[in-house]
């Protein structure tokens, strides 16, 4: 009999390719305009002569992520540090002072969150979980810098991990093995629920936990131990199939 179910949460749980491109693009708008009235109202120029507008200060701030990642490696999947950073970094380039820099790259990633915060579930997500939780135990395991305790769906998870905070993002197993330590399950007794076969499947089957792959397409063999459901609202169908077997 299967105890636990752990799920991913972007694109598994809810569609997150719209709540990214209007969180990244929101942000680092809401920085730009509400700097510039700041510098107005000191009476200073909104911006200097010569500093890069919008498009090319995005795709900046971009690359100053990307080449972070890459240099502090253990933080490559920790996104908040990420962002904070090259904002920190990128301010301070444009000329403000340190103090002012640390200042609107936090009030940004203030804003970044209040908007990473707008995800719309699934319509059966809420009552597939309430439901779920009475006969397993639950956790959420995400490579995402959502504030896991704030997110719609939080109630529903006892144990929520942000593997990036941890140093170990997926497909790293050390937050599959987290979560099932604090949720007191053996992975043969355990199936985790995502989208990502690189992030997801392939390091619950490494650890022998049951995967199901939430994919509405595929053109590759399952390998025992893996299922594949189009949206997860198929779950309850294959926990019922899996029970069957057991």
């Amino acid at each position: 009999m299967l105890h636990a179910i752990t799920f991913d949460l972007d694109d598994t749980l809810w569609d997150n390719a719209g709540v990214m491109e209007r969180t990244e693009h929101g942000h680092y708008r809401w920085l730009r305009e509400g700097l510039a009235a700041w510098r107005e109202a000191r009476g200073e120029p909104p911006w200097e002569p010569g500093l890069p507008g919008y498009e090319d200060g995005l795709a900046d701030y971009v690359e100053r992520r990307r080449r972070l990642a890459r240099e502090v490696r253990e933080r490559r999947g920790d996104f908040t540090w990420l962002r904070l950073r090259a904002l920190e970094e990128q301010l301070e380039a444009w000329g403000l002072n340190r103090s002012a820099a640390l200042m609107w790259a936090a009030a940004a990633m203030n804003e970044f969150h209040r908007l990473r915060l707008k995800v719309t579930p699934h319509p059966e997500a809420d009552a597939l979980l309430e439901a779920l939780g009475r006969r397993y135990r639950l956790a959420a395991i995400t490579n995402g810098n959502i504030r896991l305790a704030r997110q719609p769906l939080a109630h529903h998870f006892p144990v929520a991990i942000a593997a990036g905070e941890m140093f170990a993002p997926k497909p790293d197993t050390t937050a599959f093995l987290t979560a099932l330590a604090r949720l007191d399950a053996a992975p043969a007794r355990a199936l985790h629920v995502g989208d990502s076969w690189e992030e997801d499947i392939l390091p619950a089957r490494e650890l022998g936990m049951h995967a199901a792959w939430v994919a509405e397409r595929h053109d590759r063999p399952l390998p025992a131990g893996v299922q594949r459901i189009g949206h997860v609202k198929e779950l309850p169908e294959l926990l019922q199939w899996l029970e069957k077997r057991e």
